[in-house]
């Protein structure tokens, strides 16, 4: 199998010059492998519903914690926030603005977790206040213990989407970066899934963190604005994830990933690790989603490997594979193909909406 052995990967690189959403172009964007060492991991089993976190910093540094404000009717096109409210801390700052950080406990899982948040420039803008924008998840390579690769300066995807909007190539994304384990054996990995006995991951992932997302933030309403991608681990949580709920994400981008579960929780547990296959997922027509699907060139068996999965593929999943020239399971060639992932989303989601 497959685990990255440094970092999280990008995304492809090529043409695929995309026109940002209608919506947003008529009010204009503003001008304006394994993972590292951030060790302070959430703890499973927490109850209730809530984020919890620091103070976000005082002066320019901080983003202002979202507001609570009245649902949108129930015709309209943007979720408004409905509250409870979290409280952020500011992770580190980028050139496109903070990675803020919570802990967002699920009242579907009982799962206790860390969730860094990273909000597109335009969301804060005054011109946007009624807009909502789509929201992509994004899964770390390797263990994700305490940390989100993607939360990494080695990938700068918030510095990328916010070039790329500005250049009207993407949409402005809302980022969710969660961990995904709360220990470093990658042998007994979650697997991003409701192992018997174990954190319930997916669905503290597929509910709760949903749950969270449109409790804080102006979203698109129902699926089509929502988006999964990952590297290595990352891309085995976000094709698996995405067919199990089509009803929540209607696109996704798999990097170099595997598509087995092998974590060695699954030990006496056949049905449920089957049920959570992405290998046998694929294959059973019932997920309307739509993938692009990477592999690196310069590696043999992973193109083998992910090549024969997207041959699985029944309608009406829908899958695109890239083959990266050259490309190796390191964190330099995933950096090399996120303008293309990004612009691929961009292309297969909802971009912002205004009522």
């Amino acid at each position: 199998m497959l685990r990255q052995s440094s970092r999280s990967r990008t995304v492809l690189t090529g043409a695929a010059v995309l026109a940002l959403a209608a919506s947003l172009a008529a009010c204009g964007s503003s001008g304006g492998g394994k993972g590292d060492s951030a060790k302070a991991a959430g703890t499973p089993g927490a109850t209730g519903s809530s984020a919890t976190g620091g103070s976000p910093g005082a002066g320019g540094g901080g983003t202002p914690a979202p507001t609570t404000a009245e649902p949108a009717a129930a015709t309209g096109k943007v979720l408004m926030p409905t509250g409870p409210a979290a409280t952020l801390s500011k992770a580190r700052d980028t050139s496109a603005g903070p990675i803020m950080v919570t802990t967002v406990t699920g009242a579907k899982s009982g799962v206790s977790g860390k969730v860094w948040v990273w909000l597109p420039p335009e969301y804060n803008d005054p011109k946007f206040a009624k807009t909502g924008f789509p929201v992509l998840t994004l899964f770390a390579g390797g263990q994700s213990n305490g940390y989100n690769t993607w939360t990494d300066n080695q990938l700068p995807i918030q510095e990328e989407n916010e070039q790329l909007v500005k250049a009207g190539k993407s949409h402005p994304f809302i980022m969710i970066m969660p961990v995904q384990n709360f220990n470093s054996d990658e042998h007994n990995a979650l697997d991003c899934s409701d192992i018997p006995g174990q954190p319930k991951m997916g669905t503290w992932m597929s509910q709760d963190l949903p749950d969270f997302v449109r409790a804080n933030f102006r979203t698109v309403k129902g699926r089509d604005g929502w988006g999964v991608m990952g590297a290595s681990t990352g891309g085995f949580c976000s094709a698996k994830l995405a067919l199990q709920h089509p009803d929540v994400y209607k696109a996704a981008v798999p990097i170099d990933g595997y598509y087995v579960p092998d974590s060695g929780l699954w030990k006496g547990h056949d049905a449920e690790r089957q049920a959570n296959n992405p290998d046998v997922l694929v294959a059973q027509g019932k997920a309307d989603v739509k993938m692009l699907v990477t592999a690196g060139g310069a590696n043999p068996y992973e193109t083998k490997l992910v090549k024969g999965w997207v041959a699985k593929a029944a309608p009406p999943v829908s899958l695109e594979y890239y083959e990266q020239p050259g490309g190796k399971h390191l964190t330099s060639d995933f950096k090399k193909m996120i303008p293309d992932t990004l612009q691929w989303l961009t292309k297969n989601l909802a971009g912002p909406e205004a009522d």
